[in-house]
């Protein structure tokens, strides 16, 4: 689908025509989040509408192309039963229909890319044909309505409840949905301005959070770079070199202030130290076994096998012809501008393009550099074989379906996870603080790329965390549930809340307590506010699956 929408409108009113539809449970984004949420809530028997800006569910699982960003205990505990299902069922897929080697089809915890960012390197077009396969039954049942490539433009309000929200589709019909409940699982939080639900975009300051690492001033503008990913394969000895990009001379001379060297090359900063670190970068220069362990090694000094997804040497002979390996690097990293700006002063729609723009033609410029001037151990430059694959992230151009959204629209929340609630420079051995109202667990380091107000990473070594159920509730709206990267953390704690298997978890919590709320006559502040109603439906995330709590471990 490309560009189009990703931002949303800044205000919206309600449709006039088009189409109506009713669900029990409205679900606006169809990534990560969304997909668990709708899961969650038709699980348990609900009527479910969930819509998608692309045509590919699964957000940054799939059409963004990026391989999950997990922590180092993902094989044993620490996700919920349905994200784990979705992992195997990736690597089910595999052993199904892909010619592996049998020592590759016996490893339990395959890995078919070998990638060192994950456990599980996968093709996105894999990610997607898996979790449609997750959602299948719920459509034949009827119970289950898609509505691809739309995107939201209006809501309907009454007082502290959302009624309805406005969608137009790829042809500009409209279609307006009403639901009792409404999540808004989209990238960007778009339905949070549309339906006047308070919220918060980029740095808050240390003076409202107290958090270490805040500046003195907020800076709602400041916010984490989005990436534009693509896929890429190796043929030696041929020529697929692409047209020069339209603004590759901007970029081949872009340097950040701050950065070590030109953006595009092989230098940037190491995000936990800093320091300048050049990066190697050699088609199929190593095979052999690799273990993805972030704790240890973030797996970023080879960019090659970094988010490789296919490698080679996991198939018979003769199958692949080169590995592909997924560009998702920090010389792609979009600086000049956000998508989103605060309520008092949104992102025009035409700045949000040029952006949008400005990202793929960075990312196609990276490549034209890699093809042409970047530097091989031969001493000479330019990889001319280096080839885009669209079939791998299901495009016309090699380019992901979507950007890469690092931080989004955040709600104010009845709960806000703070830095000193997880760091572990403050906790120390004490752990993340335990919430009583824990819907679920995550754990990655504070990772925030470079931003768009000039910072460097901030990377913060972390404790495994709890998700805490007041989180994803509004302080005002009584039937809007956060769903994913808007859910209430900080700019700070967003850049560990937002990874993939937390997302999924918040997700699937804010579904199940959709359901939960319907079938029990409830609304989700009275869930939160009370001690019984709260361990009830505890105990129903627990028999589905979900882990509230850590087993005792360290951080890294």
């Amino acid at each position: 689908m490309g560009a189009r929408g990703l931002g949303g409108q800044e205000l919206g009113v309600p449709a006039a025509g088009g189409r109506e539809l009713g669900a029990e449970v409205l679900v606006v984004g169809g990534g990560a989040g969304g997909v668990a949420a709708a899961l969650a809530a038709l699980r348990r028997g609900r009527a479910v509408v969930l819509t998608e800006e692309t045509d590919w569910l699964g957000g940054q699982l799939s059409a963004q192309g990026v391989p999950p960003d997990e922590h180092p205990w993902i094989e044993q505990f620490g996700c919920t039963q349905s994200y784990r299902a979705f992992r195997e069922g990736v690597r089910q897929y595999y052993r199904t229909w892909y010619p592996l080697t049998a020592a590759a089809r016996q490893v339990v915890d395959l890995n078919p890319g070998l990638g060192r960012v994950s456990r599980l390197c996968y093709e996105p077009r894999v990610a997607a044909a898996v979790l449609d396969a997750m959602v299948a039954p719920y459509l034949s049942s009827g119970r289950l309505r898609i509505l691809f490539e739309h995107r939201p433009v209006a809501a309907r309000t009454d007082r502290d409840r959302v009624e309805a929200v406005t969608l137009e589709g790829p042809d500009g019909a409209l279609v307006t949905v009403a639901a009792p409940y409404v999540l808004d699982a989209t990238e960007l939080g778009d339905v949070l301005p549309l339906a006047g639900v308070e919220h918060v975009t980029g740095f808050e300051s240390a003076a409202e959070t107290g958090e270490p690492s805040a500046p003195d001033v907020a800076q709602p503008g400041n916010q984490q770079a989005f990436s534009w990913v693509f896929a890429i394969e190796h043929r030696e000895g041929e020529d697929h070199t692409i047209d020069r990009p339209e603004q590759y001379e901007f970029w081949h001379d872009f340097r950040p202030a701050g950065w070590p060297d030109r953006m595009l090359s092989l230098t940037a900063p190491d995000p936990r130290t800093l320091e300048p670190l050049v990066r190697t970068f050699v088609p199929h220069a190593h095979d052999g076994p690799v273990v993805a362990d972030q704790s240890a090694d973030p797996g970023d000094r080879d960019l090659w096998l970094f988010r490789r997804v296919v490698a080679r040497e996991q198939f018979e002979a003769g199958f692949a012809a080169s590995d592909v390996t997924l560009v998702n690097w920090p010389m792609i990293d979009y600086l000049p501008g956000p998508l989103v700006g605060p309520a008092s002063d949104p992102v025009p729609d035409a700045e949000r393009e040029k952006h949008l723009a400005g990202a793929r033609q960075q990312s196609l410029s990276m490549l034209y550099w890699l093809q042409t001037e970047a530097p091989r151990p031969d001493g000479g430059t330019g990889w001319p074989g280096l080839r885009l694959r669209p079939d791998v992230l299901g495009s016309p151009d090699g380019l992901a379906k979507a950007p890469y959204v690092r931080e989004s629209r955040r709600i104010r929340a009845r709960t806000t996870v703070l830095e000193q609630d997880l760091s572990l420079t403050v906790r120390g051995d004490a752990g993340a603080v335990a919430y009583p109202d824990s819907v679920g667990v995550g754990m990655y380091r504070i990772d925030l790329h470079p931003s768009t107000g000039g910072d460097n990473y901030l990377d913060v070594p972390s404790s495994p965390f709890q998700i805490p159920l007041g989180a994803l509730l509004p302080v005002r709206v009584r039937n809007l549930l956060a769903t994913g990267k808007n859910i209430g953390t900080t700019h700070i704690t967003n850049g560990c809340y937002r990874l993939h298997p937390v997302e999924w978890n918040a997700g699937e919590a804010a579904g199940a307590l959709a359901a939960h709320c319907l079938a029990c006559g409830l609304e989700p502040a009275q869930v939160h506010g009370d001690a019984g109603l709260l361990a009830a439906f505890q105990a129903e995330l627990v028999a589905d699956g979900f882990e509230l709590a850590w087993p005792e471990i360290r951080g890294y």
